[in-house]
């Protein structure tokens, strides 16, 4: 089994690229040691030391480093993705799909459902195929009074270039299809 590592523009975390399918629906963002029960793969990488997040994609595991060189933790890393692909064990404990973000968690007016239908098709189609490729994944997650509100998970999360990503990116995005949208701002 090879797997390749990608850099992303968040200097704390690597992209790591098994070859294979990871998740085949949603990803899933584990930002410490009790939230990763629900996958062995995380728990078996929140087990070394050094790694502060985990988030699953469909092909690829975006690890964050709280400490450490990459030339360090790397080793440790890829032997513990390796193993737990070649143990043929879950990747998740339970049957259920990832979380792709709960709509019910989403806030929005009735009259605004045809420009968030707009948002979320721009976001979909877009916006997380470019930030899949750096290794984090971004959802809908409110709008309100022309602010759209997103959720940025994996390597987007903390990254020092997603004020940017938001800023001149989707909010630019957004603006130029959906004159009704103001400014775009990430849920804290």
């Amino acid at each position: 089994m090879f797997i390749q590592t990608e850099a992303t523009p968040n200097p704390a975390t690597l992209k790591f690229l098994p070859g294979r399918t990871v998740l085949s629906h949603g990803t899933l963002d584990m930002r410490d040691a009790a939230s990763a029960a629900q996958s062995p793969l995380a728990e078996r990488l929140f087990g070394i030391d050094g790694v502060s997040g985990v988030f699953l994609g469909s092909d690829f595991i975006a690890i964050t480093k709280s400490q450490g060189e990459w030339q360090q933790l790397k080793p440790a890393i890829l032997g513990a993705v390796m193993e737990h692909f070649m143990s043929n064990a879950p990747i998740l404990r339970d049957a259920a799909a990832a979380a792709t973000g709960d709509a019910s968690d989403e806030f929005f007016e009735a009259k605004d459902s045809d420009t968030v239908a707009t948002i979320k098709e721009l976001i979909e189609t877009r916006v997380r195929p470019a930030v899949a490729n750096d290794g984090g994944d971004i959802t809908f997650r409110g709008f309100k009074e022309g602010v759209v509100y997103l959720d940025m998970k994996g390597a987007c999360a903390g990254c020092p270039s997603s004020t940017a990503t938001l800023r001149h990116g989707i909010q630019n995005l957004l603006r130029h299809y959906i004159p009704d949208v103001v400014e775009v701002r990430p849920m804290s």
